[in-house]
């Protein structure tokens, strides 16, 4: 199903609110995004609501191919919104071009512009000025985000738990009828129940939403005492996710239908989790990697030995450790990484050899000994 456009969609220029060219990457888009959501998000920066509502909204368009294209196409076609009702010259499209019979067009005409019919039958009101600000007919709710932290075993290895966010939500008394208990929405005598109307536009006919049902077809003649016949109230809840193994900080969640309630019958919007994972004690992570830096002794290092390394939640496991070991040098350990349904990761042991800050004297002596013992230099390489 093709990508609605939105009235919204003729008057922002999303790239520039992300920051980015119209040509930017899937990547540069989700960068430039998560820099602006941090720096904005109304939970750390009071006062940022709007902009980052706008943030939220472009990231929306621009992440999802589908509405990209066609807001992309929006953008293109955006000068002919502008050329429609009556003036000076008008007769046809964009003002010139039509004979005196003019043209009549209904929503569905412009169906094979991705939508485009629904959005300009939303563009015109009485004498065929654009009515901004002014939302009729069904309106799809809001998409929201909220945030969840994570510790690390809990985002390698997944886990289902809960998000707490306040917003709108289809009202508990009425359920989102808009109706008092006990009454029900009665049809809308102006359109008879089809949620439009007729509206002529000079050389140009539209079908517009009903302005006296605001598209939805039925009136509210007893409204909900709880929410005023909006069908929406605003009230704190929870809701459950599932996350995946091997969520990555930063990752974005996207749970379909449970953001804000709709409008006029509207459906829901999405809500987006993002996740932040709080750092191990031991392990960092590189992709389905895990990352341990081990120390080994000298000994352990010059003559080789086998050593004990933790996983992050399997047991140890035992590595050997060849002669002649360099400090930093690195082992792989199959399968002990990040488990994901393609399979798990890697654990990546990176030795790191330890100096001791204090010695005993037997084993300061032999460590002369050694020196004693070493005729050729590390550094001759350097020709110093």
């Amino acid at each position: 199903m093709a990508a609605q456009p939105q009235r919204e969609w003729f008057e922002k220029d999303y790239y520039k609110v992300l920051g980015v060219s119209e040509t930017a990457t899937d990547k540069e888009i989700r960068r430039a995004y998560r820099k602006l959501a941090k720096e904005h998000h109304p939970d750390s920066n009071p006062g940022h609501e709007e902009t980052f509502k706008e943030i939220s909204a472009a990231y929306d368009v621009l992440s999802d191919d589908e509405k990209r294209k066609a807001y992309d196409e929006v953008r293109r076609l955006g000068p002919m919104a502008g050329g429609f009702g009556p003036g000076p010259g008008a007769g046809g499209f964009g003002g010139g071009g039509a004979g005196p019979g003019g043209f009549t067009f209904t929503t569905e005409d412009l169906g094979d512009l991705g939508g485009l019919g629904d959005l300009f039958g939303n563009l015109f009101g009485s004498g065929g000025r654009g009515r901004r600000g002014q939302q009729v007919g069904p309106r799809r709710g809001d998409d929201l985000e909220t945030e969840l932290h994570l510790s690390f075993l809990d985002a390698v290895n997944g886990v289902t738990t809960t998000v707490n966010l306040t917003s709108e939500m289809a009202c508990h008394t009425c359920h989102g009828s808009g109706a008092a208990p006990g009454t029900t929405p009665v049809v809308c005598p102006t359109c008879g129940g089809r949620g439009a109307v007729e509206d002529n536009q000079g050389p140009f006919s539209f079908s517009r939403a009903c302005p006296q049902c605001s598209g939805r077809g039925t009136i509210v003649e007893s409204p909900c005492p709880t929410c005023k016949g909006s069908g929406v109230e605003r009230r704190p809840r929870q809701v459950k996710v599932r996350i995946p193994a091997g969520v990555d900080d930063g990752q974005r969640i996207r749970l379909k239908g449970r953001g804000g309630a709709g409008r006029n019958g509207g459906p829901p919007g999405d809500l987006y989790v993002v996740v932040h994972v709080a750092p191990h004690q031991l392990f960092k992570r590189k992709g389905k990697d895990l990352l341990l830096t081990v120390p080994v002794t000298f000994p352990e290092a010059a003559l080789g030995a086998e050593i004990k390394v933790p996983t992050l939640d399997s047991g140890p496991v035992t590595l050997k450790v060849p002669a002649g070991t360099k400090s930093g040098r690195t082992f792989r350990v199959k399968g002990r990484g990040v488990p994901q349904s393609k399979g798990a990761g890697d654990l990546l042991v990176t030795t790191e050899v330890a100096v001791p800050t204090k010695l005993s004297a037997e084993q300061r002596d032999a460590i002369e000994t050694l020196a004693d013992s070493t005729k050729d230099s590390p550094r001759a390489h350097l020709g110093v």
